[in-house]
């Protein structure tokens, strides 16, 4: 099975769930399995540009749409970066800003899903942290969490390598996780039998087929693989002169190398280098 695409590739992952609407459905649902589950979804941005494989700092993602008019966002990620939730929250707010036109009721607000498949460990800082894979996010009171404003905005994380670790009840989410972490290992994937995933993986094997689809997902990991090098290059410049000129000048040149990719916002150079957002602001 060392032929076969990755899911975790962006281009394969949109490939995979945007033109099989079913399929999106079934991982939507088991990936909210404690939630009301849905019947369909549209798929509001199926085609993929081809500029969209080779720009900097883009996320192919898959923007649906339920029969009750409650719109998901759903990707997978990679690449770890400063502020990427704040990128995340950020177009989930705008979908559910875009939902109505002027004069529309408020009551026909629907909800705004993002669902967020993470191919790193996120959240490390303490011991319980780091025994919790599935998160979801919503609109709760601080002092009395069990009082919510509804789940009409709400973020869904699952730190893939975590899960994997961790190792989840058996179930469709185990059966997910399973195929994102181990789609190469063929004795794994014959032991798996919730349908959805056994579907998954013959749309992998049918993409893998295709000789275009073979060279689009090598664009992308070539595409992103230079992006991590440019960023580390920047990063391993601006150390290596500030070894020798002192600390806070080569953290100043650090975010200047950074600048000039144009990959990375103010706030994540100011969070990479140690600098506040002041000092980056002013180097421009």
């Amino acid at each position: 099975m060392n032929d076969l695409l990755d899911p975790t590739n962006d281009y394969v992952f949109k490939r995979l769930f945007a033109e099989a609407p079913d399929l999106l459905v079934d991982l939507i649902n088991d990936l909210r399995p404690d939630l009301p589950n849905i019947a369909s979804v549209q798929v509001l941005n199926p085609s993929i540009d081809p500029s969209e494989l080779t720009g900097k700092y883009i996320i192919l993602d898959v923007l649906a749409r339920d029969g009750q008019g409650h719109c998901y966002n759903v990707e997978i990620q990679v690449r770890r970066y400063g502020a990427w939730h704040k990128r995340g929250l950020f177009y989930l707010a705008r979908t559910l800003g875009t939902q109505l036109n002027a004069g529309e009721d408020y009551q026909e607000l629907r909800a705004s899903v993002g669902i967020h498949l993470l191919d790193f460990d996120l959240f490390t800082a303490s011991e319980a942290e780091r025994q919790q894979a599935v998160w979801r996010f919503e609109m709760r009171d601080e002092r009395q969490p069990e009082v919510s404003l509804g789940n009409i905005l709400q973020m869904n994380l699952i730190e893939l390598n975590k899960a994997d670790r961790l190792g989840l009840s058996e179930g469709p989410l185990h059966d997910w996780i399973t195929f994102f972490k181990h789609w190469r290992e063929e004795l794994i994937m014959a032991k798996v039998a919730h349908e959805p995933v056994k579907r998954a993986m013959s749309r992998i094997r049918e993409l893998s087929a295709d000789e275009e689809a073979q060279r689009l997902a090598f664009v992308r990991e070539r595409a992103l693989r230079d992006e991590v090098s440019l960023l580390n290059e920047a990063r391993r410049e601006g150390r290596q002169e500030g070894e020798e000129i002192g600390l806070q000048k080569g953290q100043r040149l650090t975010a200047i190398n950074l600048l000039k990719l144009g990959v990375l916002t103010d706030e994540q150079i100011a969070q990479s280098t140690g600098l506040s957002l002041a000092e980056v602001k002013a180097l421009h």
